[in-house]
């Protein structure tokens, strides 16, 4: 690819942004960087596929979409993953709501039905069994390729091979109704992952405006149908090359980071495809950040030692949605050194109690102030300017009283800074268009 872009180009390429399957772990996205790494460039970003899409939708309908908000679900049915992203469209904002998919649904799987069924109909007419043979397979998967796409434009095609197995030709016809078929509980689940979805964002298929297909297994037939008949008869959006979509979104967020393009045209505002959480001592998978959260983000939390006079605590992390954390994708681990105290003593079963009271106040009113200010950095433009700058202010100054009185062991102090800031920042919220 870099080849072919220089050669294009006719200039060395350093710099890139690279796409993913929007539920790509954090192994395989690392494994996808230093790729590019291997490859000689500089991976200035990696963003998911879905969301590089609607960004070519939504700039390419600057004029006529991004005047209203938008709710647009991006349909990525590609040759090996399934993506599936509803994303707000707004003037300055482009806000994933929630992802979903599966990283092994796409146009291969549905080129093995084909090819199991004609291996079983080989052996059926000739009484030999082709499924070890690797170099017939080959063929025979290219060949069911090939008649996958053919269905897509005419309802019936012909597999002709020469010397496919022992110096036996093999012909044979498939249907488009016989390929839908075979196939039919895949495309169903892709519906379920797309009910995931909304399900997420807690939205209403009814609030969907435009559902855009990318990828080159969304142009089989019976898929459209089943999403169309999903959204009660909705016309997709097929403005967009399925297969150029992704690359065109990317080239733009490209454009923006070398600064080629004005980088107040849109914020980008994405979320965590997987939950992200701790393995705890019995085994299970403490979540603290779960999936479809917008980033960046902060969670906090009390855990408690479980061992008397413990000296350190190691916080193995976690992302996947398994309630066994072994059975997750592994990250990372922290380990911090602790003064040693004894497990849970009832003598300080008053102070901890009080303890967990202000920390729970201190803590509502830091994850108060974080999603108030992200808030106003998304949607800062849907406010007028002196109501950003008393926000702003506002929050500015809390942050800096919790500096200031970090080791308040006061709840109730928490509870009224609480009160002070949201009876500045809900009027100007309510007062939103």
């Amino acid at each position: 690819m870099k080849e072919t872009a220089e050669t294009y180009l006719g200039m060395n390429v350093k710099n890139a942004v690279v796409t993913v399957p929007a539920y790509f772990n954090d192994s395989q996205r690392q494994a996808t960087k230093d790729a590019g790494t291997i490859a000689g460039l500089n991976v200035m970003r990696i963003i998911n596929e879905p969301t590089a899409a609607a960004i070519a939708y939504g700039l390419g309908k600057m004029s006529a979409v991004r005047k209203e908000v938008k709710n647009v679900l991006v349909f990525d049915l590609g040759g090996g993953t399934f993506d599936v992203s509803l994303v707000q469209i707004g003037e300055h904002a482009f806000e994933v709501k929630a992802v979903s998919g599966d990283t092994h649904l796409g146009g291969e799987d549905f080129d093995s039905r084909m090819v199991s069924h004609f291996v079983a109909e080989f052996k059926r007419k000739h009484s030999k069994d082709i499924s070890k043979n690797s170099k017939a397979l080959g063929r025979l998967r290219a060949a069911c390729e090939k008649a996958k796409r053919m269905l897509s434009s005419v309802t019936e095609t012909t597999i002709d091979i020469d010397c496919l197995f022992e110096g036996i030709d093999f012909n044979s016809t498939i249907s488009r109704a016989k390929f839908e078929r075979l196939n039919m509980d895949l495309f169903t689940n892709c519906l379920v992952l797309v009910e995931v979805c909304l399900k997420d964002a807690k939205m209403e298929k009814g609030n969907i405006h435009d559902v855009v297909l990318v990828g080159g297994s969304t142009r089989i037939p019976k898929v459209q149908d089943l999403l169309k008949e999903f959204f009660n008869g909705k016309e997709l959006c097929k403005s967009l090359n399925p297969d150029e979509a992704v690359a065109y979104g990317a080239a733009i967020q490209a454009a923006i980071l070398s600064g080629v393009r004005n980088k107040t045209d849109f914020t980008l505002v994405d979320v965590t495809p997987l939950s992200l959480g701790l393995h705890l001592q019995n085994h299970k998978m403490k979540i603290f950040i779960p999936k479809n959260i917008p980033v960046p983000t902060k969670k906090y939390d009390i855990l408690r030692t479980v061992a008397d006079n413990q000296t350190s605590v190691h916080f193995p992390v976690y992302e996947g949605e398994r309630p066994i954390a072994t059975e997750n994708n592994f990250l990372g681990k922290f380990v911090f050194d602790i003064p040693p105290a004894p497990k849970e003593a009832k003598k300080y079963k008053a102070e901890d109690e009080t303890y967990k009271e202000v920390m729970k106040t201190k803590l509502a009113l830091q994850n108060y102030v974080d999603s108030m200010w992200d808030m106003l950095t998304v949607c800062r433009k849907k406010f007028l300017e002196e109501d950003v700058t008393k926000a702003e202010n506002a929050i500015e100054q809390t942050i800096q009283w919790l500096e200031w009185n970090f080791d308040l062991t006061d709840a109730r102090k928490f509870e009224e800074k609480m009160q002070e800031l949201k009876s500045i920042i809900e009027p100007i919220i309510a007062g939103l268009p």
